[in-house]
């Protein structure tokens, strides 16, 4: 594995649609040390899908969670972590089965900014790791005084929830990554995962400030 963890949005988004096989296929031909994917449950709640809202999945079609991890489990993907998204709450047991009966569980990394679902995995499964994404609502950094207000609040903020226990890494929007963040995420033991870059430029900036990894649309970037 790479010194900065290489991580592929939602596969290799800007190869192939996003969180389909073919997309988790060109992540891994392109080389990513982990896949990034959604969990989306159906609107009647019987199924769970690799999909990150309900508009795209009506574009891509359904990708079960159960076949995608099948797929993931095969020789190809042997030492890429999973790294789960997870975009409703309630899902926590289900997505835990899906994943032990792929044999999965011990490559799975859990993100997502819903903190009763975090609460949840950290109850069932405390060996797993979890990661807070911030913001939930991405539009809210189009405003610049809360833009701001993370930057000045986040690195306490998750120095805190990191020495309680609650998450061990933090999966912020890589327009808040300051140095002050990346030091307060490492100084209290966690990791830091930078989302989404698509420019080469800002992946050097992000691994120069020691993030422990970038997760971009297009993993081609990281050559």
């Amino acid at each position: 594995m790479s010194a900065l963890i290489r991580v592929g949005h939602r596969g290799a988004a800007a190869i192939a649609a996003a969180n389909t096989l073919e997309s988790f296929d060109a992540a891994v031909a392109v080389g990513v040390d982990m896949i990034e994917f959604d969990i989306l449950p159906s609107r009647d709640g019987r199924e769970l899908y690799v999909a990150h809202d309900y508009a795209a999945l009506a574009r891509s079609g359904p990708l079960l969670l159960t076949d995608a991890l099948a797929h993931m489990s095969t020789a190809r993907y042997a030492g890429i972590r999973l790294q789960l998204d997870i975009k409703r709450a309630g899902l926590e047991q289900r997505v835990l089965a899906a994943l032990d009966g792929a044999g999965a569980r011990g490559r799975a990394f859990i993100s997502t900014g819903i903190r009763p679902a975090l609460e949840r995995f950290r109850a069932l499964a405390p060996e797993l790791e979890l990661g807070w994404t911030v913001p939930e609502i991405p539009g809210l950094l189009m405003h610049p005084p809360v833009s701001s207000l993370y930057r000045v609040l986040l690195p306490r903020r998750a120095a805190a929830r990191i020495r309680a226990g609650a998450i061990d890494a933090l999966v912020p929007h890589f327009s808040i990554v300051t140095a002050a963040l990346v030091e307060a995420v490492r100084g209290a033991g966690g990791e830091l995962y930078a989302w989404t870059v698509d420019d080469g430029a800002e992946i050097a900036r992000l691994e120069a400030l020691g993030v422990t990894g970038v997760i971009t649309n297009d993993p081609r970037l990281f050559a």
